[in-house]
C-alpha cells in the first residue's frame, strides 16, 4: 500500500539527484549511489539523535491510540478473526492531535516522534491476536471437551499472566532480524514503507522506497563551494515555502476531516445495529436462502473498510470461498446426510463440515508457501554458500560460519558501522570513504544504519531474549501446570523463533504475515511429537500453536515499524522500547477487554461467533487423529491437492499479469469458514478499491484513511453497545 506522495517540490528524497548537479551528468550511476549513501548517513545520524525519538508524550498518545485499536481488534477478532495494526491511521491521528496543540508545545512534533506513536499504538493494538485471545483462548474456554481436559477457564490474574508471557519474546527477537532483512537484504515491507511515505507527506517531506527520507537543498553534497549559488533566490524560495506550507496544511486537514466523517457515520450505524439487530443480517437473496443456508448481508461499514484495505484480489478470492463453501459444499453435505444437523451448528451441521475443507486448504497453502520461503535462499545462493564454506574450511576460519549468509562478508558490515559513526557535518570526508570501495562492492553494501549509540546493543538483545523466553515458559507452566509438560513448552518457544523468521521474510516480500499458516504448521509438528494416546494432546497442540503465532505476529509487526523508522531516520532503540511498552500495556488491556466482552455477551453467539476458535480446535483434533465427519476427509484431501497446485502457480506467477486470477488458499479458506454475510461486505469494499484505484486511477491514501475511519468508528462505538448491553437497555 503506497499513499499519495503529495505535490511538494521543496522536500526531496535522497534518491533524487540535486538540481544543480547537471554538470555531473556524465558521471556514472555508481558515483550517484555514493552520493546518496553519503546523504543517507548524514540524514540517519542527524534524526536518530533528535530528542523527540523517545518522549513521554509520544508514549502516552501512542497508548491512547493503541487502546482504541485494541478495542476494535478484539471486537472484530471475536467476530471473524481479523485484526489490523492500523499503523497509517495511528500516525495520522497522532499527527492531528499534536498539530492541534502545536501552539502549546515546547518541542515540535517531528516525524521520528510520529514513528514512536505508531510503533507503540501498533504493538498495543495487535495484542488481542498476539496473545491468542480471539482464537486459542475461546477454544480453551468454550470448545474443549471434558475428555480433552476442558473446558479451561482462566481467572483474570492467570489470563493476564498468559498474555504477558506471550507478548515479549517476539519483540526482542525482531531486533537481530532487523539487521538481516532491513539493512542487509533491504526487503521492502510495503506497509512499513507506505506508513513512512504518509508520515513524510504529513510532515512536509517526500520519500521513495529506495532509502531514508531526507530533506535536501539544491546544494551538491560533495562540494561546499556552491552554497551561495543555492540560496541566490531567497525571495522566490520563501514564496515556495509559504505555498508548500498551505498545501501541507490543506492536505492533512482534508485527511483528518475524511477520517472523522467516516468514523462518525460508521459509529452511528453501529449504534443503530444495537437497537435494530436485523441490520446485521439483511436477507438480500430472499428469506429462504437466509434462513436455510445463511446467505445474508451484513452491511457493516467496518467490513466494507476491511475489504478496501484487503483489495479486490483478496476479497474476490474470499467470495469464491464463500460460493464454493456455502453455495455448493454446504447444500451437498446437508442433502447427502454428511452433516445432518442444522446448517448453523458447528458440531453436526454443514457449518462445521466445511471447516474441515477450509483447514485442508490452509494447511496445503501454508506448507507450500512457507516451505518455499525457507528453501528459496538455499536454492538461489547454494553456489555462494558452498564456495564460502570451502573458503572457511581451507583457511580454517571457523568464526566465518557466524557470518555465513550475512552478505558478502563480515567486513562489509564492519565498514557500514564505521560509516554510520561519521558525524553528519563531515559530509566531504564521509563521501570520500565510499570512494575507497570499488564500484561492485558499493552496490552490494548494506543500507546505512543508525549510529551504534542509537541501536539496541547486543547485550540488551541477548539478555532480553533469554529473560523473555524464560518468562514465557514459566508463565505457561504456572497457568496450565502439569497439563502442558516443560519439554513441550520449550520446543514450542524455540519453534516459534524459527517460524517467526519465515513470517518476517514473507512479510517483507509480500506484505502478508502468514501467522495462521505458521500456527497450523506448529500444530502439525506437535501432532507428530506428542503421542495421540496423551489425553492432553489437544490442549498441548493449542498452546504450541498460540506460542508460534504470538512470536511471528509480534516480530513481523515490529519489523514493519522498524522499516518505517529506518526510512525516516528514527532511532531503533527508541522504537524497540516503545514496542516493549506497547506490548506490555496491550497484553494487560487485552485480557481485561476479553473478560469484559465474554462476561457481557454470549461467546460463541450471534454477535461473536468466534470462527477462528473453531478453526483452532478443529485443527488440533484433525492433526491429533480425532474422528472427522462423514466424507469430510475425502473432500479435504481433494481440496488440499488442488490448492497445492494453485499455491505453486501463484509462487511461479509472482509479478505476472495473471497472478491475481489464481485463487489464494488462505483467502479462499477464510471465505469458507466465515459466514457469507461478512464476506459479501468485504467484497463490496474490494470493489470500491478497484473502482477508485484501477478505474478512476486515483491515489490510495484517501482510501486508506476512509477505511480506517470506518473500522475505528465501529470498533469504538462497540464499546457503547457493550455498555448498553451490560445495562440491559432494551432493544428489538
Amino acid at each position: 500500500m503506497a499513499p499519495d506522495r503529495g505535490d511538494s517540490q521543496d522536500y526531496l528524497s535522497i534518491s533524487t539527484p540535486p538540481s544543480t548537479s547537471r554538470r555531473d551528468e556524465a558521471s556514472d550511476g555508481t558515483e550517484e549511489l555514493r552520493r546518496r549513501r553519503s546523504n543517507a548517513r548524514r540524514f540517519i545520524a542527524s534524526h536518530a539523535s533528535e530528542g523527540q525519538n523517545f518522549t513521554v508524550r509520544g508514549i502516552l498518545v501512542g497508548l491512547g491510540v493503541g487502546l482504541v485499536i485494541c478495542f476494535s481488534n478484539m471486537y472484530f477478532g471475536l467476530q471473524t478473526g481479523w485484526v489490523s495494526t492500523m499503523s497509517m491511521p495511528a500516525s495520522l491521528i497522532g499527527f492531528a492531535f499534536f498539530k492541534t496543540l502545536s501552539k502549546h508545545l515546547d518541542l515540535p512534533f517531528t516525524p521520528v516522534e510520529n514513528v514512536l506513536v505508531q510503533s507503540v499504538a501498533g504493538s498495543m493494538g495487535t495484542m488481542p491476536l498476539g496473545c491468542g485471545l480471539v482464537g486459542v483462548m475461546p477454544a480453551l474456554n468454550y470448545m474443549l471437551e471434558p475428555e480433552e481436559q476442558g473446558p479451561i477457564v482462566l481467572g483474570l490474574p492467570k489470563l493476564i499472566l498468559w498474555s504477558l508471557g506471550l507478548c515479549f519474546f517476539g519483540v526482542v527477537f525482531a531486533v537481530p532480524l532487523r539487521r538481516q532483512v532491513i539493512i542487509r537484504e533491504k526487503l521492502k515491507f510495503p506497509s512499513g514503507t507506505a506508513t513512512a511515505l504518509m508520515i513524510g507527506v504529513l510532515h512536509g517531506k517526500e520519500a521513495t522506497a529506495d532509502g531514508p527520507i531526507c530533506r535536501t537543498t539544491s546544494r551538491d553534497p560533495t562540494s561546499q563551494d556552491n552554497s551561495t549559488q543555492s540560496y541566490s533566490n531567497i525571495d522566490e524560495r520563501s514564496a515556495d515555502v509559504e505555498e508548500l506550507t498551505k498545501n501541507q496544511t490543506s492536505s492533512w486537514q482534508s485527511r483528518v476531516r475524511l477520517l472523522i466523517i467516516s468514523f462518525v457515520i460508521s459509529g452511528l450505524y453501529t449504534l443503530a445495529t444495537y437497537f435494530f439487530p436485523i441490520l446485521r443480517n439483511l436477507p438480500v437473496f430472499g428469506f429462504t436462502l437466509a434462513e436455510s443456508w445463511l446467505w445474508t448481508l451484513n452491511p457493516s461499514l467496518a467490513y466494507v473498510g476491511q475489504g478496501i484495505i484487503m483489495g479486490p484480489a483478496t476479497t474476490l478470492h474470499m467470495l469464491l470461498g464463500a460460493i464454493v463453501g456455502w453455495g455448493l459444499l454446504s447444500p451437498l453435505a446437508k442433502n447427502r446426510g454428511w452433516a445432518p444437523g442444522p446448517v448453523d451448528t458447528w458440531e453436526t451441521g454443514s457449518k462445521g463440515w466445511i471447516v474441515w475443507v477450509s483447514l485442508a486448504i490452509m494447511l496445503a497453502d501454508s506448507i507450500v508457501s512457507l516451505g518455499y520461503i525457507a528453501l528459496r535462499p538455499l536454492v538461489m545462493h547454494s553456489g555462494e554458500y558452498a564456495e564460502s564454506i570451502r573458503r572457511i574450511i581451507r583457511k580454517r576460519d571457523w568464526k566465518g560460519f557466524l557470518h555465513l549468509g550475512s552478505g558478502k562478508s563480515g567486513g562489509d558490515y564492519a565498514l557500514l558501522r564505521e560509516e554510520v559513526s561519521t558525524p553528519p557535518e563531515e559530509t566531504r570526508s564521509s563521501f570520500q570513504e565510499d570512494l575507497i570501495v570499488s564500484d561492485e562492492e558499493i552496490k552490494g553494501l548494506p543500507e546505512p544504519d543508525a549510529p551504534p549509540e542509537h541501536l539496541v546493543n547486543d547485550s540488551t538483545v541477548w539478555v532480553g531474549l533469554v529473560l523473555s523466553v524464560v518468562f514465557c515458559i514459566a508463565s505457561i507452566r504456572v497457568v496450565f501446570g502439569a497439563l502442558v509438560p516443560f519439554y513441550a513448552i520449550i520446543i514450542a518457544v524455540f519453534m516459534a523463533l524459527v517460524l517467526s523468521i519465515m513470517g518476517v521474510r514473507a512479510l517483507g516480500e509480500t506484505d502478508l504475515n502468514p501467522v495462521s499458516g505458521i500456527s497450523k504448521l506448529a500444530q502439525l509438528f506437535f501432532a507428530i511429537i506428542i503421542p495421540q494416546s496423551n489425553k492432553n494432546s489437544v490442549l498441548i497442540n493449542l498452546v504450541a500453536g498460540a506460542v508460534s503465532e504470538a512470536g511471528a505476529m509480534q516480530a513481523g509487526d515490529l519489523m514493519q515499524d522498524l522499516k518505517t523508522g529506518h526510512l525516516l531516520g528514527a532511532a531503533p532503540n527508541a522504537q524497540f522500547w516503545g514496542g516493549v511498552i506497547g506490548s506490555a500495556f496491550g497484553a494487560v488491556i487485552s485480557a481485561l477487554i476479553y473478560r469484559l466482552y465474554t462476561s457481557v455477551y454470549e461467546v460463541p453467539g450471534d454477535l461473536f461467533q468466534v470462527p477462528t476458535g473453531h478453526v483452532w480446535i478443529f485443527t488440533a483434533r484433525l492433526v491429533t487423529g480425532k474422528g472427522l465427519p462423514m466424507m469430510a476427509w475425502q473432500w479435504a484431501l481433494g481440496a488440499a491437492f488442488v490448492f497445492t497446485f494453485t499455491t505453486v502457480a501463484r509462487i511461479l506467477g509472482t509479478g505476472k499479469r495473471w497472478h491475481p486470477y489464481i485463487p489464494g488458499g488462505i483467502a479462499v479458506a477464510v471465505g469458507m469458514y466465515n459466514v457469507p454475510s461478512f464476506t459479501l461486505a468485504r467484497a463490496i469494499g474490494g470493489m470500491v478499491n478497484w473502482y477508485w484505484r484501477s478505474y478512476r486511477r486515483k491515489g490510495e491514501t484517501p482510501l486508506v484513511v476512509l477505511a480506517s475511519g470506518l473500522i475505528l468508528g465501529e470498533g469504538v462505538m462497540s464499546i457503547v453497545n457493550l455498555l448498553l448491553a451490560s445495562a440491559n437497555v432494551p432493544h428489538r
